[in-house]
């Protein structure tokens, strides 16, 4: 596991800490403040979104705040506007979860990513750890997804690539905690920095957003 560090710590902080009212905060009605609502991040990393504002959600799929956050993510993303672009990392800090990152892009490559929610539901609601290869291959094909193909795609070169990518993209963002949001590879922010509150962790990166836009702007 990464060592502990303050912003590592607030996530840890969050297990056992109830959710914040949500105020004025909530509502937009405050200037979110670099360093506590959201950190700039001192190594800028690349985006491959072209034109658009990149937007990186970083999650684990055994995470149980990752799965709480899911449905505000869903109602957030249809809001977007057309010149951002939003892009999942999945986290394996343990190497024994390397599978969920596997599992998660042999369903974009077999363009099956509206099973994502499903998956979360299955380890957190239905208790099935999905990181066992046949147990996964299965699970995917009690879901309409052709069990050999599943195979084929799970263990296939590119999508073992993109899971040792992603390995390469966290940790060059040095996330320690999850779920975290990235912006345009310069912010990020969580529902940890804001007091545990996941509807104002989007308020922050509506912000983060309108900023990155208006910096692009000025080049």
């Amino acid at each position: 596991m990464p060592v502990s560090n303050p912003r590592r710590d607030v996530l840890v902080g969050l297990c056992c800490a109830a959710l914040a009212p949500l105020g004025a905060r909530a509502q937009g009605n405050w200037t979110p403040v670099a360093g506590t609502d959201y950190i700039v991040l001192q190594n800028p990393q690349p985006v491959e979104t072209g034109d658009k504002i990149e937007v990186t959600e970083f999650f684990q799929y055994s995470c149980p705040h990752c799965f709480a956050f899911t449905p505000d993510l869903q109602a957030w993303r249809k809001q977007l506007p057309a010149d951002v672009a939003y892009v999942r990392v999945p986290v394996a800090f343990d190497p024994s979860r390397q599978p969920h990152s596997q599992l998660y892009y042999s369903l974009q490559a077999l363009g099956r990513l509206d099973l994502h929610d499903r998956v979360f539901s299955a380890i957190h609601v239905e208790h099935h750890p999905l990181l066992d290869t046949n147990q996964i291959a299965d699970f995917m094909a009690e879901n309409g997804i052709d069990r050999a193909k599943w195979l084929q795609t799970y263990n296939s070169f590119s999508v073992v690539s993109e899971a040792n990518r992603a390995v390469q993209v966290y940790t060059a963002y040095k996330i320690d905690g999850t779920p975290m949001l990235a912006c345009d590879g310069r912010y990020e922010t969580s529902p940890a920095m804001v007091h545990g509150s996941r509807p104002e962790s989007l308020v922050v990166m509506d912000f983060l957003i309108d900023k990155a836009r208006k910096e692009r702007r000025k080049k």
